[in-house]
C-alpha cells in the first residue's frame, strides 16, 4: 500500500501536538500527585487520584470506540483537547481562588481521564491511515518517544514550577499545552476509513458486542490482551509508588529526579524502535521484553538505594517502549482500519480493567501491610527482610519485587501459547484504504 507524502506530513504535525499536550498531561499529573502526597502525606490518597485518572476511561472505552469509527477522529482529538483543556482551567481557577479541595482534584482529573478516553484511539487508530505498513513500528516508536519525553521534561519542570509558581503555574502551562495540540489538529486533515460492521442507527452497546466477536474469533489476539492486562496490573503497582519509594529514602526533589532520568530510558527505547523497527519475530521480542522489564522491575525493589532504584527505572523504561511499539503494530496491521477505534478501545478497557484494583490495593498494601511488617522487628523482617533490608520503604520494594515476578510469569506463559506465538503467521494483514493529502 503506497501512502501519499501528505499522510506523512500529517503524521508529524499531529505528532509534535501530541507531544506537546502529552507533556502539558504529565507535568499537570506529577504535580498533582506531588501536591497531594506533600499535603497529605497519605499513599492511599495518592492513589486515589490515579484512581480516578483510570476508571473514567475504562467506562467509556466502548463509547468512545465507537465514536472513533463513526466520526472525524481529527474532529473527536479537537473535542478531547478542549474538554481536558478546560477541566485544568478549572482546576487552576479553584487554586487561584483558595477553593481547591481533595475532591475537586479527583473530580477534574476525572474528566481529563474521560477526555483521554476518545483521544487515544481516535490518535492510534489515525496512524494506520497516515503511515505505510512497513513503517508502522517506526511510527509507532515515535508514539512512545512522546511518552519518554514527556517523563524526561515534566517531572522536573513539575518540581521546579511547584517550588516557584506553585501547583497554578504548572496548570497554566497544561493549558498552553492543550492549546498547541488544538492549533496542529487544526491544520491538518484525516483520512476517512469505512467502519466495519453495524451502522449510524446501531447503539455503541452493540458496536461494541461487535468489537467482542471480532476479537473472540481472533484467539491470538484475544490470548495476548490478556496477558497485557496482567501485565498492566503489576506495572500499575510501580506507576503509583515509584514517588513513595524514593520518597521514603530521600526527597520529593529526589522522586522528581529518578522519574525524570527514568524517562531517558523511555525515550532511548522509543528511539532505538523507531531507528530499528523492531525484530523480524515481534511476539517474540514482546515476550521477551516483558520478561526483562519484570526482572528490572523487581531489581528496582531490592535496596533502598536510589541509584539502584533509578537505574533499573531507567533500565525498564528502555524496554517497555519497545514492548508497546511492537504491540500495536501487530493491532494495527492485524486490524482493520474501519473497526480499530471500537478494537482499540475495548483493547484498552480489558487492559486497563484489572489496574484500577491495583491502585486501590497499592495504598493500603504499602501503609497497613508490607511497611509494618518489614520495619525492624516486623513480622517479615526476619525473612523477606533478610534479602531486602528492613526499614522505611522497604514494604513497598517488596511490592516492587513481587510485581516484577509476576511479569515474568506471564511473559513465559504468554510465549507458550501456540495461538499467541503464532499471530503474525495465523493471522493475515488487513487491507488499509490509501492516505492521500
Amino acid at each position: 500500500m503506497k501512502v501519499a507524502a501528505g499522510g506523512m506530513r500529517a503524521f508529524f504535525v499531529v505528532w509534535v501536538g501530541q507531544l506537546v499536550s502529552i507533556t502539558g498531561t504529565t507535568l499537570t499529573a506529577f504535580g498533582l500527585q506531588l501536591y497531594v502526597f506533600a499535603e497529605t502525606g497519605s499513599v492511599t490518597n495518592l492513589s486515589l487520584v490515579a484512581l480516578a485518572y483510570t476508571v473514567p476511561a475504562i467506562i467509556l472505552a466502548p463509547l468512545a470506540g465507537s465514536v472513533a469509527d463513526r466520526a472525524d477522529r481529527r474532529v473527536v482529538m479537537l473535542g478531547a483537547d478542549a474538554v481536558a483543556g478546560a477541566a485544568t482551567l478549572i482546576t487552576a481557577a479553584l487554586f487561584f481562588a483558595d477553593a481547591l479541595e481533595l475532591w475537586h482534584i479527583y473530580l477534574l482529573v476525572a474528566a481529563g481521564s474521560g477526555a483521554n478516553a476518545f483521544q487515544e484511539p481516535a490518535w492510534l487508530a489515525s496512524v494506520t491511515l497516515l503511515v505505510p505498513t512497513e513503517q508502522l513500528p517506526r511510527a509507532n516508536g515515535l508514539v512512545q518517544l512522546n511518552v519518554g519525553l514527556s517523563f524526561v521534561i515534566a517531572p522536573a519542570a513539575a518540581g521546579a514550577l511547584l517550588v516557584t509558581v506553585g501547583l497554578g503555574g504548572v496548570l497554566l502551562v497544561d493549558v498552553a499545552t492543550f492549546l498547541i495540540g488544538v492549533i496542529t489538529l487544526a491544520l491538518v486533515r484525516f483520512p476517512r476509513a469505512t467502519p466495519v460492521g453495524g451502522g449510524p442507527g446501531e447503539s455503541w452497546v452493540s458496536e461494541a458486542v461487535f468489537a467482542w466477536r471480532y476479537l473472540r474469533d481472533r484467539p491470538g489476539l484475544f490470548g495476548m490482551l490478556w496477558i497485557f492486562a496482567g501485565v498492566n496490573f503489576m506495572l500499575s503497582f510501580g506507576n503509583v509508588l515509584i514517588i513513595p519509594l524514593v520518597v521514603s529514602i530521600a526527597s520529593e526533589a529526589s522522586a522528581g529526579a529518578v522519574v525524570s532520568v527514568a524517562g531517558l530510558g523511555a525515550v532511548t527505547g522509543s528511539l532505538v524502535v523507531s531507528a530499528w523497527g523492531g525484530p523480524k519475530k515481534l511476539v517474540a521480542g514482546i515476550m521477551a521484553g516483558m520478561f526483562v522489564g519484570g526482572l528490572l522491575t523487581s531489581v528496582a525493589g531490592l535496596r533502598a538505594s536510589v541509584p539502584l532504584i533509578g537505574g533499573a527505572f531507567v533500565l525498564m523504561l528502555v524496554v517497555m517502549p519497545i514492548v508497546n511499539a511492537l504491540s500495536q503494530t501487530i493491532w494495527q496491521r492485524k486490524v482493520e482500519a474501519g473497526i480499530q477505534g471500537r478494537v482499540f478501545s475495548l483493547r484498552r478497557m480489558i487492559s486497563s480493567a484489572v489496574s484500577p484494583l491495583a491502585i486501590l490495593a497499592a495504598g493500603p498494601l504499602a501503609d497497613s501491610v508490607f511497611e509494618p511488617r518489614l520495619q525492624p522487628g516486623g513480622a517479615l523482617a526476619d525473612s523477606v527482610g533478610v534479602v531486602i533490608g528492613t526499614g522505611p520503604g522497604r514494604g513497598i520494594g517488596f511490592l516492587f519485587v513481587l510485581s516484577g515476578i509476576g511479569m515474568m510469569i506471564l511473559a513465559v506463559y504468554g510465549y507458550s501459547r501456540p495461538r499467541i506465538r503464532g499471530i503474525e503467521s495465523e493471522i493475515p494483514d488487513a487491507e488499509f484504504i490509501a492516505a492521500g493529502d
